[in-house]
């Protein structure tokens, strides 16, 4: 039996307002399930970070690599203060949920999250389940609807419209 892991931690202080309140407005922005998302996009962004800072001392070639490989994801980097001023909100502005609602696929980010956990939504003609998915950058402009989908959504809007 393989052990799993946590892929996030959990904050030191549980009750602190202010990180709550912030949290509670990435919730509502994003359209996240739980904490726990912010909290494993945090995770990810920390673990760029201190790859980043592993490379500083490794040659440019390598360097140059960890660079093309973000830069793949879409994250905007091209030296290593760069991924160092990475923030949550860049790693969760490249999740699925939030590609198909800023590609105005879907009305609210929670929408465009149940379209894909009911496998609604096609990546390069492949059904993609998981809300969390990084959507690399020569990917982002094949994202589709199904057809069955987009067919029940004209007629959900034309009963609205009346």
């Amino acid at each position: 039996m393989i052990r799993k892991h946590k892929k996030y931690s959990k904050p030191r202080k549980p009750f602190e307002k202010k990180r709550i309140e912030e949290e509670n407005e990435l919730i509502r922005k994003y359209g996240l399930k739980s904490k726990r998302e912010i909290w494993k996009a945090n995770a990810q962004v920390t673990k760029m970070r201190s790859r980043a800072k592993d490379l500083i001392q490794a040659d440019n070639e390598e360097r140059e690599k960890f660079f093309n490989k973000l830069k793949k994801s879409g994250f905007k980097v091209n030296s290593t203060s760069d991924v160092l001023a990475l923030t949550k909100e860049d790693y969760l502005n490249r999740r699925l949920q939030t590609v198909v609602f800023k590609r105005s696929l879907a009305n609210s980010p929670k929408m465009a999250r149940q379209m894909i956990t009911h496998k609604n939504v096609l990546v390069e003609g492949r059904v993609v389940s998981s809300p969390s998915y990084i959507v690399p950058l020569d990917l982002e402009d094949k994202i589709k609807l199904k057809k069955i989908f987009i067919k029940n959504t004209e007629k959900e809007i034309a009963i609205a419209n009346g």
